[in-house]
């Protein structure tokens, strides 16, 4: 964890991981993502395998859902902003709880962003260009 972001993408590729339980939803996200040339995404099963992932290797960013076993969302995404290693990364939100004290809580913990499923792959995209400062090529 002590490579920097300069490191990591010296080779101009960034590092997502991308943390949902469903398979059929983390393979949707994983998909939309690899339309992005310039990102390399690892997948994670729950909030304890995104930890383990995240000691040996420097993510430039974090997809992540609420509901799942073990270490949810939320609790993961106020662990990332405890470590200094993470306290920047950007972290999207996707999940199936639509309801705005849900999302204020999850922006309040430190998430940049906050997707309801079902999710569109060209939003999810456009956001994480965003979130990136890529160009939209």
């Amino acid at each position: 964890m002590t490579r920097s972001s300069e490191q990591a993408n010296a080779g101009g590729r960034m590092n997502a991981l991308v943390v949902e339980d469903s398979p059929p939803m983390r393979k949707m996200i994983v998909f939309a993502l690899s339309r992005i040339r310039e990102l390399s995404v690892t997948e994670a099963d729950d909030g304890v395998d995104a930890l383990r992932r995240i000691a040996s290797t420097k993510f430039d960013i974090i997809i992540t859902d609420i509901n799942m076993p073990i270490l949810d969302g939320l609790k993961l995404v106020k662990r990332l902003r405890a470590d200094d290693a993470y306290k920047d990364v950007p972290i999207i939100i996707i999940t199936t709880e639509g309801a705005e004290e849900d999302r204020q809580r999850a922006l309040a913990l430190g998430a940049n962003a906050y997707i309801t499923k079902p999710i569109q792959a060209p939003t999810v995209i456009k956001l994480v260009r965003e979130i990136l400062g890529m160009s939209g090529g």
